[in-house]
């Protein structure tokens, strides 16, 4: 009994470490995360030094499509709101050294909904004048929506970003 209990807590946790590495990605390739279309690109690579040593700069991009009938919202129920949660995937940089502020990962976030509010107020002559900000009212991702972004991976000279994708939803 303890066997079989012990086999089924270590199988659940070698699926567990699978499914939150996520999945690889090379160039030029698209994988489904989900229902959710994730491309991969370099679009540029160099050769750099740091600290004496000779590394390949990778300018990389990525982005994400939602290819179902699903919308991801997130609705703001009252401002300042703080929200964290508005990744859709992650895009992670196993052999990125991070060197020089460059990335390790690249984060697709949902579009954000700006709406303009108009507020009354006195300033500091006295006068009565009305203004205009923008305000955040929620993040969104429709089906038929992209996003993207752009990333600078630094790798040891010789080899090419090994990146893995895992959904963030």
């Amino acid at each position: 009994m303890k066997n079989t209990a012990f086999l089924i807590s270590l199988s659940a946790t070698l699926l567990f470490g699978i499914s939150v590495k996520g999945q690889k990605i090379s160039d030029g390739q698209t994988i489904d995360v989900n229902g959710m279309s994730v491309t991969f690109n370099i679009l540029n690579k160099e050769s750099v030094e740091a600290g004496g040593k000779s590394f390949d700069r990778y300018k990389v991009s990525a982005s994400v499509k939602n290819n179902t009938d699903k919308a991801y919202n997130i609705r703001l129920s009252s401002y300042p709101q703080i929200v964290t949660n508005i990744g859709l995937v992650e895009l992670d940089c196993m052999n990125a050294t991070g060197a020089k502020l460059t990335s390790k990962k690249i984060q697709l976030k949902m579009k954000a909904q700006m709406i303009n509010v108009t507020y009354s107020a006195y300033d500091k002559s006295g006068k009565f004048t009305t203004s205009t900000i923008p305000v955040t009212g929620s993040y969104y991702f429709d089906p038929g929506d992209s996003v993207s972004d752009n990333a600078i991976f630094i790798v040891p000279q010789g080899e090419k970003p090994d990146v893995s994708v895992r959904s963030l939803r």
